[in-house]
């Protein structure tokens, strides 16, 4: 079976439906995911906005870029330190 792709607004409506009072089982026949998919989309996204969502996903990529950057620079440092630590 092929997995479906869902976007984050599409499983924040989902996890609303049931928020509403709809029950676990019901929504994974409607929408065609396992129980597990499920729990692990509740685990992740409860409590969420749409906002919420974006922003975390910004604040997750900004985070990212940044520690890609002190890698860089922790990398320059002991390549820099290695050739001042060289007798001449």
């Amino acid at each position: 079976m092929k997995a479906r792709q869902y976007t984050e607004e599409q499983i924040i409506a989902v996890l609303r439906e049931g928020e509403a009072g709809a029950k676990a089982a019901d929504l994974c026949r409607k929408y065609g995911m396992s129980d597990a998919t499920c729990y692990n989309w509740k685990a992740k996204y409860a409590g969420l906005t749409v906002s919420e969502l974006k922003r975390l996903k910004s604040l997750e990529d900004e985070n990212r870029r940044l520690k890609q950057i002190v890698a860089d620079q922790a990398l320059d440092i002991r390549a820099l330190n290695g050739l001042l630590s060289k007798n001449f």
